[in-house]
């Protein structure tokens, strides 16, 4: 099989396809409509989020078997096109879970002990100890929304903190396991103090944290999102936070980036509701590294090689 990298990863991914005798071709530089004119003579892509695989793309791939992305979502991807070509997708969300609980849950920490403003505070000689006392995670109620591989690993992570309960709400039935107890909207909105985003991004997601989910949630609350940025309306959570409606939010994503996920403006033009997040001591921003863990970079890759080899060694594709 004839492979093309237009994403740079973990070289393990290249140096294992080579064993199974895959042929490596890599072009991290060129236009999408450059790698559209020599798609067709590949039998499988490996991409991050460089540009979106749609369906003018995928006509023109007329020898794809397989797209792997290093990543936990195919948002970027025209999935249903897609399989109805019969393209295998992969991607990682087994790869990087437990780089999101672990950012997720720091956030929280930080966020619930404000080291964020303590740290700038003593480094300006600043030294206002009861201006960052903190609160205790121990007895909270911690809602996660979206309860699949991320949703998993940030509940797994609270054990031994000691919260009043784990609740999680997903559109899908019967998730629930020992580290959180699957409810309702409307006992979720009433019960939770923390609400951490695990969603992939689509159409029932985009937006779903907005003024009216906000208003119907029973406690002032504190969000985490390490999901997508377009899940939250951010005018709306700015309000929010001026009300005391939401109490602090930890945000790794933002409603403002790019597709690619690398760069956030398109222009130099910074909208309002952003410049009230960068001034507000309530938040705590990062650039979409939940996940970018020296570790999942390993393991992203190594997930989407193994499930690669399953699927192609099973219908005896893998050329020797």
């Amino acid at each position: 099989m004839k492979v093309l990298h237009i994403d740079i990863n973990h070289p393990l991914i290249i140096e294992q396809f080579a064993e199974l005798g895959f042929t490596n071709d890599e072009d991290y530089t060129s236009s999408k409509e450059q790698i559209e004119a020599k798609i067709a003579d590949y039998d499988g892509l490996i991409i991050r989020s460089r540009f979106t695989i749609d369906k003018q793309f995928l006509d023109k791939a007329k020898n794809l078997k397989f797209i792997g992305r290093l990543g936990a979502g195919l948002e970027n991807i025209d999935t249903k096109y897609a399989k109805s070509l019969g393209i295998f997708l992969a991607a990682a969300p087994e790869g990087n879970r437990n780089a999101v609980g672990e950012h997720a849950l720091g956030m929280l920490l930080s966020l619930f002990n404000k080291l964020n403003t303590a740290d700038k505070e003593v480094r300006n000689g600043k030294w206002d100890r009861e201006g960052n006392r903190g609160i205790e995670l121990e007895g909270k109620v911690v809602g996660v929304i979206g309860y699949g591989n991320m949703g998993k690993a940030f509940a797994k992570k609270l054990k031994g903190f000691d919260v009043e309960e784990v609740i999680c709400y997903d559109t899908k039935g019967g998730v629930e396991d020992e580290n959180a107890r699957q409810v309702g909207i409307m006992e979720f909105q009433s019960r939770v103090d923390v609400i951490s985003l695990h969603v992939p991004q689509t159409e029932l997601t985009i937006g779903l944290i907005d003024a009216e989910y906000l208003d119907k949630c029973k406690k002032p609350i504190w969000i985490i999102n390490t999901a997508r940025g377009k899940c939250i309306k951010t005018k709306d959570l700015v309000d929010a936070l001026k009300s005391g409606k939401v109490l602090g939010a930890g945000l790794d994503v933002l409603e403002y980036e790019k597709a690619s996920f690398e760069n956030m403006f398109t222009d130099d033009n910074l909208p309002e509701a952003f410049q009230y997040l960068i001034a507000s001591d309530q938040v705590m921003l990062s650039p979409h590294v939940a996940g970018w863990t020296v570790e999942s970079k390993i393991k992203l890759a190594q997930t989407v090689v193994d499930k690669i080899k399953v699927k192609f060694e099973s219908y005896n594709e893998v050329q020797s």
